[in-house]
């Protein structure tokens, strides 16, 4: 079982930074890939973005690439999303999630297990 806790929403304005954070606990936190998702109001969750836990590869949508950045730091259990030039399109309940295994899959099914989420507003 893995615990997932995510922290660092707000409400910023266009072009803001934000950095989210999600921390894990429970079985090994090395073993596990990290991802992120977001969920807008009337819209299916979708990926973000995500990193191996072996050598820190990522992946992330095309939405986002140049703006967003995830990162962790396996001695803290951690990952992040740093979120630069933020738009209103971002707006979105933002979720961590863990998958066993090195494959960076993007299809929210494929992810084990899940925060609570953390809320992202970015007013225009």
């Amino acid at each position: 079982q893995v615990q997932l806790v995510e922290s660092g929403g707000g409400l910023v304005q266009a072009g803001d930074s934000l950095r989210l954070s999600c921390v894990a606990s429970g079985r090994t936190f090395r073993s596990y890939s990290m991802g992120w998702f977001r969920q807008a109001p009337g819209k299916e969750r979708e990926f973000v973005a995500a990193i191996s836990w072996s050598d820190g590869s990522t992946r992330a949508t095309d939405s986002v690439k140049g703006r967003f950045t995830i990162s962790r730091d396996n001695a803290k259990n951690t990952v992040y999303l740093q979120m630069n030039s933020l738009k209103p399109e971002d707006t979105a309940v933002y979720y961590c999630a863990a998958r066993l295994g090195d494959i960076l899959r993007i299809s929210p099914p494929s992810y084990l297990y899940w925060g609570q989420g953390t809320q992202v507003t970015v007013s225009s």
